[in-house]
């Protein structure tokens, strides 16, 4: 019989980490998006790069972060409404599809030389118009490819190590790119990366589910259950916060990248590949540290500790003058980022009640992603006013701010949270 913590510890060495791959339809979705995200990495340093290549403005770059991301915050919300209702697999194939159209538009304007800051707006607009859509339907969607309930937390833990498995090979790739053939080549190939998630997308078989939201028609009374649940129930109300908090102070780092990389390291687009490169493998040690954990119990203290240790690598990297400093502040701040993101995720994932699954991840999309658009604003904004600099240190320190606001409520919202993780069999009743 084996001892209790070799169960609890490591119970299956590398087995164990990746779990979740015994799933057949999980298995398609992450060979998949593993060839589709590198190009997705691909096109979002292309299309930075080539807005500062064209205009020299930290506010444009903001301005085009900001339309990228808009359409998320506005339409996420209505898209879990959805998410509880339509076939998210059918739905999934449609907003990939639509990204490989709006990748290869992008690349024939690019490749032709016709291209101008207003289309890259307009093509930012759209894409972001797509991921307000896409985004929440495929969060809701993990759960559909999960047969066994515990092994949910682990495919999120994967899904997001391949994210930043791709963060930190498709920014290398682009910056050797972009500095040979130029922007348009990565834009191209990123529309062709889609090829492969839709394939993997049509050879799933998904058992049809049903959907308790469409015996309400009333999309607004549907956002408003949704809306009335996720901010009434305080565990939730108060990831969905600090989620926000830092996705508007802190992720604004990401749009100034390039100034980082040319104006104060005195590099080029080799140097702003590298730095994304070092923040994506501090995500993926991030992600692979959560994928090796078997339950969801401490996770709370973990959020309080990666939100901190993000604000710190931001400051360390606001400071830093030199290049091998910078990789390691990236790298601390990719870990931080990852770790804090993730874990939120999946404790909303655990605690959610299932009819109201889509809209819970939408909010969490607008709480992540859709406050994005806001901090791009604000720090291209700051960053013309005070400096790049200046402005990812007050990230950092707001970021850090928000950390020790939740650790203080923490004690409380597990007392909330404790009779969902009894019903759950996560915790026995017993244990004090």
């Amino acid at each position: 019989m084996k001892s209790l913590r070799s169960t609890l510890g490591n119970p299956a060495g590398l087995a164990g980490i990746v779990r979740a791959l015994h799933h057949r339809n999980y298995r398609l979705f992450f060979s998949g998006q593993g060839i589709s995200l590198i190009g997705t990495w691909m096109q979002q340093i292309a299309m930075n790069w080539l807005v500062y290549r064209l205009t020299q403005s930290a506010f444009l770059l903001g301005v085009v972060g900001f339309s990228s991301r808009i359409p998320t915050f506005v339409f996420a919300s209505f898209a879990g409404v959805l998410a509880d209702r339509w076939n998210r697999h059918r739905a999934l194939v449609a907003t990939q599809t639509l990204s490989t159209i709006q990748a290869l538009i992008l690349a024939a304007l690019v490749l032709t030389g016709m291209v101008s800051i207003w289309h890259v707006i307009l093509l930012s607009l759209s894409l972001g118009f797509i991921n307000a859509f896409d985004i929440p339907i495929r969060q809701s969607f993990v759960v559909d490819m999960i047969e066994r309930r515990e092994d949910l937390g682990n495919a999120i833990a994967l899904n997001s190590s391949l994210v930043n498995g791709a963060r930190l090979v498709g920014p290398s790739i682009a910056g050797i790119l972009i500095a040979t053939l130029g922007e348009g080549v990565c834009f191209l190939l990123n529309g062709i990366s889609f090829i492969a998630v839709i394939l993997a997308l049509l050879a799933m078989r998904i058992k049809k589910a049903d959907k308790k939201g469409k015996q309400n028609p009333n999309v607004l009374r549907g956002l408003r259950e949704g809306f009335s649940y996720a901010f009434g129930f305080a565990p939730i109300r108060f990831i969905l916060l600090l989620l926000a908090l830092v996705s508007l102070m802190g992720m604004p780092y990401m749009v100034l990248m390039p100034i980082f990389a040319g104006k104060i390291l005195h590099g080029g687009p080799r140097t702003f590949g590298f730095l994304l490169g070092a923040s994506g493998l501090g995500a993926l040690i991030g992600a692979l540290y959560l994928a090796s954990r078997r339950s969801v119990l401490g996770l709370g203290r973990i959020i309080v500790i990666a939100s901190g240790i993000f604000g710190i690598g931001l400051i360390v990297f606001s400071f830093s003058r030199v290049f091998w400093l910078s990789l390691i502040s990236m790298l601390i701040t990719g870990f931080g980022m990852m770790v804090q993101m993730a874990s939120c995720n999946t404790v909303l994932q655990t605690i959610v009640e299932e009819d109201k699954r889509g809209r819970v991840m939408s909010f969490y999309t607008m709480a992540f992603m859709g406050m994005v658009p806001f901090g791009n604003l604000l720090g291209g904004s700051l960053g013309n006013k005070i400096g790049a600099p200046n402005t990812v240190m007050i990230g950092g320190i707001a970021c850090i701010l928000g950390s020790l606001i939740f650790a203080k409520k923490l004690p409380s919202l597990r007392k909330i949270a404790r009779p969902i993780y009894v019903e759950k069999g996560i915790i026995s009743e017993e244990l004090p």
